[in-house]
């Protein structure tokens, strides 16, 4: 398939960067994702909710519910969890605090409650929240992983690790406690243990971008470039719309020596991120003529 290119890129491109370098700029901008499996749900598993439970009708069906039963702590926290799913968060927030309210011992509605305080970068409110869950019931999964990604995001890094172990060790079906340890042994260059959660994941979750895109960038740093390039290819094919798994191709077809494709998927890459340095580097790295198509597969 051929793709065109713009004619002018809207940033400034710099010349000389190695190819190690765009890895490097890669990396970073892969230690921000996770997998949106939905961590607010009504159940003890961590997964995305249809698109129904979010509707208006079914929020309106647990309005009447909880009218029908005002001092219910689950129609609450029921409610909650398809607010926030529904990106509605100070509404969420506020059916949590009434579900704890009504019940202090409500270990799912403390883990609910934490995770919209870590989507609000309120992490130590959100860590305090985990705590209790945890106290209230040591084998709720969920309460392991989101407390784990509240000291990821607050780089610390042991401690994340050992919750998230502990996640996986009580449900080893979860996706999203393997992407994230993936990510954990990734940045401390542990890359066959990173790639062999990333595998875990695209085995439980194989219609998500991040864990190939993942387990690409750890092929690319063991110098696996034929690995990772078979890893992207389904990448863009998942996510088509995925500018950093369109960069990353580029470099691991750059790396095979298939100039056409590297410049082909560095080319979708700014077409999508006209402003991406890494993207525009390795075009022109690659001898990428702004107005030509080039093909992708």
């Amino acid at each position: 398939m051929a793709i065109p290119v713009p004619t002018r890129f809207s940033g400034a491109s710099r010349p000389g960067l190695g190819a190690s370098a765009p890895l490097a700029l890669i990396a970073i901008a892969l230690c921000g994702c996770s997998i949106n499996l939905g961590s607010l749900s009504p159940s003890a598993a961590e997964r995305e909710e249809p698109a129904q439970l979010t509707s208006s009708s079914n929020i309106a069906s647990l309005t009447e519910t909880i009218k029908n039963n005002p001092n219910d702590p689950q129609a609450y926290n029921m409610r909650g969890s398809v607010l926030a799913q529904a990106g509605k968060t100070d509404e969420a927030l506020a059916d949590f605090n009434k579900a704890i309210s009504l019940d202090a011992n409500y270990g799912q509605a403390f883990a609910n409650r934490g995770l919209i305080y870590r989507k609000t970068k309120r992490l130590d409110q959100a860590i305090a929240d985990y705590d209790r869950a945890l106290a209230l019931d040591a084998n709720y999964a969920p309460g392991w992983l989101g407390r784990g990604m509240v000291y990821k995001a607050r780089k610390q890094d042991a401690e994340a690790l050992e919750d998230f172990n502990k996640a996986i060790s009580l449900r080893p079906d979860n996706a999203e406690a393997y992407y994230n340890r993936g990510l954990l042994y990734q940045g401390e260059k542990q890359h066959q243990f990173a790639i062999d959660d990333f595998t875990s994941a695209n085995g439980l979750v194989p219609q998500q971008a991040e864990p190939l895109l993942g387990r690409a960038l750890s092929y690319l740093a063991l110098d696996k470039a034929k690995e990772a390039a078979a890893d992207l290819d389904e990448a863009v094919q998942v996510d088509p719309q995925n500018g950093q798994a369109w960069i990353t191709r580029g470099l691991a077809y750059e790396r095979l020596g298939d100039k056409t494709k590297a410049a082909g998927s560095y080319g979708r890459a700014i077409n999508l991120r006209p402003k991406d340095e890494a993207a525009q580097t390795g075009f022109a790295r690659v001898g990428g003529k702004p107005g030509q198509s080039y093909d992708t597969f």
